[in-house]
This record gives structure tokens, sequence and C-alpha cells, in this order.
């Protein structure tokens, strides 16, 4: 059984929290990924919505920063934007951040191994900083067509294993595994106990069924590894711009429709504690 069963705020594009949290809490979910993003999600503000929903904060996702390019300047200010999301995420009470290469730039501005070395170098700060928050610090591996960094479970091991902080962990999600990883099972296996966070979207960046993804078996893999974190669902509504989760007119309707099949899955499997779709009650 997964306890904690959560939507990342990012899909719901410009829909106001109140309603996200509204409709999630609704059909039977227990929390949210949030979009690190203060000034839209003030502190008391959301805090107030989303307990009012029965919802915690699993987790944070960053802004769209650049922690490996090869400006000094843009670096520095990629660091300082993400340590104050760190205290942001303290004071929200969420225990895990996420952290990934920038979305969107595919190659390197010098080369690979410069640009990893500059991230490590980063990422050290952060972990620092996160250990003396007791926050944890989850590397998202992104495909290779939204990232040049940390693609596979691999690499995070590797970066992980050699920072040596305890408070790095993993991300792993099904849409970017699909491309990247050559076995899902293989893959959750050797992030094992370094597997803090799990996203949940189809081949396709739909709802669980919607493709063709093997998720019984993912479900079995992660329940031998007694994975006991968040899942996450991040699917996104059919339509064009991976980059965008508004797809055009009648987006919203769509994204509720893959939100409600997903979690019905989960139920239909037994992978949730939750009881049937409450909307039907």
């Amino acid at each position: 059984m997964f306890d904690k069963i959560g939507a990342c705020t990012w899909i719901f594009g410009q829909t106001p929290l109140a309603k996200v949290a509204e409709g999630l809490a609704q059909l039977g979910y227990n929390g949210v990924e949030l979009l690190g993003d203060r000034e839209r999600y003030p502190v008391k503000e959301t805090r107030q919505i989303l307990e009012g929903e029965g919802l915690s904060v699993f987790s944070l996702t960053p802004p769209d920063i650049d922690l490996a390019h090869s400006s000094p300047g843009i670096r520095r200010q990629a660091l300082d934007e993400y340590l104050r999301l760190l205290d942001y995420s303290k004071e929200l009470g969420a225990k895990i951040v996420s952290c990934h290469g920038k979305v969107g730039r595919v190659r390197s501005l010098t080369s690979q191994d410069e640009e990893l070395k500059l991230f490590k170098e980063n990422l050290a700060v952060i972990a620092e900083k996160a250990t003396k928050l007791n926050l944890l610090v989850a590397l998202e591996t992104l495909n290779r067509y939204e990232s040049n960094l940390l693609n596979t479970a691999d690499e995070a091991i590797k970066t992980i294993e050699e920072l040596n902080f305890s408070c790095l962990g993993i991300l792993l999600d099904t849409y970017h595994m699909n491309i990247e990883e050559a076995d899902f099972i293989a893959a959750i296996q050797k992030a094992g106990k370094y597997l803090f966070l799990f996203h949940l979207a189809d081949s396709n960046r739909r709802a669980i069924g919607r493709g063709h993804i093997p998720f019984s078996a993912i479900f079995s893999a992660l329940k031998e590894i007694a994975y006991q974190g968040p899942l996450i669902v991040e699917c996104n509504a059919p339509g064009p711009d991976p980059f965008s989760p508004e797809k055009g007119p009648g987006w919203e309707t769509l994204l509720w429709d893959e939100i409600k099949e997903t979690i019905n899955w989960l139920r239909q499997k037994s992978l949730t504690r939750y009881p049937p779709d409450p909307l039907k009650s």
C-alpha cells in the first residue's frame, strides 16, 4: 500500500491553488508537489488552502534555474534562488526539494564534464544547507530532450556517492525513465535506499494506462525496495509543447480526467488505502 499520493501543481498551469486543492481532495489525493514560487504561493495563504483541504506539501519542485551555466553570475543567481527555496520549503513544512538540470537546455555550453563539475559544486553547497535544515534533496533524472545533465539513475547515484551527503537522493519519473532507462525495474532496484520521490505518468505523459509503461511490474519493484515516499502524479493533458501544461481550449477538463483516471487505477490495483472514488459515494 502507498499512503502518500499527490500531484504536481506545475501541471495545472495558472489554475488557482484553491481550485486545484479542492479538486485533488475531492478525488482522494492527500498531498501536492508544489511549484517553488513564493510570490505565487505565499506561505501563510498556501498552508491555509492546503490544510483546509486536508492536503500536505510532500515536496517542492524548483523554478527553472541553471546551476551549471558557464557564466558565474548566472550560476550564482541560480544557487541563491535555490538556497532561498530551501528556506521556503522549511517554512511550508515540505521535507523534500527536487533538483535537476535546466529544463530545455539539452547541450553543454562548454563541455559535459565541465558542466557536471559546476553542477556538483553548487549541489554540495545546497546539500550543506539542506542538512542544516533537516531537508532532503532529490536529484531528478530528466530525459535527454529536456536536459543534458543526469539522465539516468546510474548517473544520479554516481553523483550522490561522490558528494557523500546523506540528504541527497533520487527522483525517478516513469515518463523520463521510458526514454532513458533500459530496464525500469533494474533502475528502481539500483536506486534502492536513495529513492526519495517517484513521479507517475505514462509513456505519452498521460494517465496511467494511456500508454505502454509496465506499471504493475514497477509497483512490485517499489514494494520490493520498501519505498515509502510520495507518489507524485505528473501527467499532462494531451496536446503540443512538452514545456507548457496549458495545451489549448479545454485542456483543464482533459487534465482532470487524467488525474482522476490515475488515482482510480491505483485504487483498482489496491495500491492505495483510499476508499472507492469519493465522487461516487
